[in-house]
């Protein structure tokens, strides 16, 4: 792709919309002691996050349908920066609670309609390419901006991470306003029909599959800074290092997941989801040291994001009548799955079994997408279709 200034801007945004989801977990054990919450109520704050997405993502989308695209992207911007603003000065945990509540509402809809947008900017052989450099930002954000996130809170505290994501927005919105050309709402936007593509049985499994699927990932990674501090003896800035090697590990997932899933999206899942089950189990083992941990953390974190793209092109596939619903409907099932891995997590945590037990957890969760998979794959693998019944 050519440099391109509307899709840097999308760009941004994904990148700060990334941060803003993930700088928490490198910073849980720094806000439980300042708000002087534990580390699984500190844990909620992601869990809320999440939850947030999967209610904002389909209000969002449905609501907004006929909202010009430049305003409606611009607004949704607006709602993130003004979300890390109350974050940055909340004088409790309450009040922080509730503010990532509201951050969240931009996210399902910015990425649906900002994929929709991003494809416009470009001539049709490149709209893939367009789409993945917008999703470059979030990929970026793992890589950088949280680990520079992570250290800006042990330095300078917590908020100053916020304020820092604040000041992001701004330069967001702005950038959005002078790039990106007037683009006119969908005239022909129907909110029956979108809503009637979630009845489809087919689109049900694989929004429950992506639930199932990122929890196996997040019961584990809320919770990574306090299990290398506690099990590796791991200092800030071993800690922030293993932050930039899982967003490593990220970006090759994401790379291995496309490029595998155009062969068979079953296939991919099957071998990433068994996979994932394996390198978890070891993690249990390996957490204790450095050099084992940097090595597994690495190949979870390609794991894990291998996961996405099969997942996105499952869902796309059974919802070809409704994409974009159903596309804002998968963001908000993969933050579904980011509530339930941090409950998980946390409830382990919180019932004194031990940190490997966490990873233990995660491991369960990755062979119940495993087996979920088996029951749902379909024939020919290449295609999706309804999925079969598990004999």
């Amino acid at each position: 792709m050519k440099p391109n200034l509307p899709l840097l801007a999308l760009a941004t945004g994904a990148f700060g919309i990334g941060v803003t989801e993930f700088a928490p977990m490198g910073l849980l054990p720094i806000m439980a002691a300042d708000l002087g919450v534990s580390i699984p109520a500190a844990g909620l704050l992601v869990s809320a996050y999440a939850m947030g997405v999967l209610i904002g993502a389909p209000i969002m989308t449905l609501t907004t349908g006929r909202v010009p695209r430049r305003t409606l992207l611009i607004g949704l911007m607006a709602i993130f920066t003004i979300g890390n603003l109350v974050s940055a000065i909340a004088g409790d945990y309450t009040l922080l609670l509730i503010a990532r509540v509201v951050t969240s509402f931009n996210h399902g809809a910015f990425f649906g309609v900002g994929a929709v947008v991003a494809s416009s900017l470009v001539a049709p052989e490149r709209r893939a390419g367009a789409v993945a450099a917008m999703f470059m930002g979030l990929t970026i954000a793992t890589i950088g901006g949280v680990p520079l996130a992570t250290w800006a809170g042990e330095v300078m505290g917590w908020r100053a991470a916020f304020w820092g994501i604040t000041g992001l927005g701004i330069v967001t919105m702005i950038s959005l306003r002078v790039s990106l050309p007037e683009l006119p709402a969908d005239k022909n936007a129907d909110m029956m029909t979108e809503l009637r593509v979630l009845k489809k049985p087919a689109v049900l499994a694989a929004l429950a599959l992506t639930v199932v699927g990122a929890s196996a990932m997040f019961t584990v990674f809320t919770y990574i800074a306090p299990i290398l501090q506690s099990e590796t003896k791991a200092s800030t800035a071993f800690v922030t290092v293993m932050l930039v090697i899982y967003g490593l590990g990220l970006t090759a997932g994401n790379w291995l997941g496309g490029r595998y899933a155009d062969r068979s999206i079953d296939a991919t899942l099957i071998v990433t989801l068994a996979g994932l089950v394996v390198l978890l189990v070891l993690f249990a083992w390996g957490m204790r040291w450095p050099v084992p941990a940097a090595i597994l953390i690495f190949l979870w974190g390609t794991a894990s994001f291998a996961l996405v793209p099969p997942l996105q092109t499952r869902i796309m596939n059974v919802a070809a009548d409704a994409p974009n619903l159903a596309s804002a409907m998968n963001v908000g099932a993969f933050n579904l799955g980011n509530a339930v891995g941090a409950a998980l997590g946390g409830a382990v945590i919180s019932a004194g079994l031990g940190y490997p037990a966490v990873s233990l957890a995660g491991a369960v969760m990755a062979t119940a997408g495993l087996i979920m998979v088996l029951c749902l794959r379909t024939k020919p693998v290449v295609k999706v279709a309804e999925p079969q019944k598990c004999a």
